[in-house]
């Protein structure tokens, strides 16, 4: 099954857009799972058994894994393997090269790693775009505009953003879409109406401060399709630190999910 079809079923079967971030780090784990044999893999587990009837898709940032060694990428590799088939799954990557090198980027995550969906950096040029191409089931989120305060050095000068918002809307909508940044308030329902068929990851609700309102409200495709998912990692995942942490976890991705939903409706 495609990403796009994946993402298409599991917004109306768990009725939700969210997303779960899994950036898992040893020294944010609950001190009662350091004892496992792989701490990091049965985090990542409660967290998919608590939230898997709730979220729209996981999302593991590699970066965490890659730091903490060897060990902790097998333990990223059977964490992806144990999300269930249906439920797309993003590699944050954010990946750009020249065309062979992003080509084995695509290889590797693909159809090594497995995953549906990574991000993607474009600032290389169209070899990023042609290496991924080809997979035509998988799916690639290309920076648009990020929710760091520093996209301000590159991004927002001489509306570069813009550019990339109206390259990614000439794409296939069923394989291409963007990460726009929830902090960048300004500038969502410009980026909307740049790429209004584009499916948005929007990270940056939460610790960094966006508006849940003001990125429903301004990047809504439609009631029935909204063409985003809302990313949520520290406000999920570290929510607690006792033994009850997978618990906690599900409750704030209800929370986040309800009050997602309830925003939706409420538009008119």
């Amino acid at each position: 099954m495609s990403f796009w079809e994946k993402y298409t079923k599991i917004i109306k079967s768990n009725n939700s857009y969210v997303c779960v971030g899994l950036d898992s780090e040893l020294s944010k784990l609950p001190a009662h799972l350091l004892e496992k044999d792989d701490p990091l893999f049965e985090f990542n587990k409660a967290i998919i058994d608590a939230t898997k009837d709730i979220v729209a898709c996981y999302k593991p940032n590699f970066a965490f894994y890659l730091a903490q060694g060897l060990k902790s990428l097998e333990s990223l590799r059977k964490s992806i393997a144990y999300i269930p088939e249906h439920i797309p799954v993003i590699l944050d990557i954010k990946a750009g090269d020249i065309g062979n090198t992003m080509s084995n980027y695509a290889k590797a995550f693909f159809e090594d790693w497995r995953v549906d969906a990574i991000t993607c950096n474009p600032l290389m040029g169209g070899d990023v775009i042609k290496a991924i191409s080809p997979y035509q089931e998988n799916f690639a989120f290309v920076l648009a505009l990020t929710s760091n305060p520093s996209a301000s050095d590159y991004l927002k000068p001489h509306h570069l953003y813009k550019k990339i918002s109206a390259d990614i809307a000439e794409l296939p909508y069923t394989q291409f879409g963007a990460v726009v940044g929830a902090t960048n308030s300004e500038e969502l329902q410009e980026l909307r109406r740049l790429m209004p068929n584009s499916l948005f990851l929007i990270p940056g609700i939460g610790a960094q401060g966006g508006s849940l309102e003001e990125v429903v409200n301004n990047t809504l495709h439609s009631k029935d399709d909204a063409r985003f998912l809302i990313n949520s990692s520290r406000g999920i995942i570290f929510a607690d630190s006792t033994t009850n942490f997978a618990q906690v976890a599900r409750s704030k991705s209800q929370l986040l999910r309800d009050q997602i939903n309830q925003i939706i409706s409420d538009i008119k």
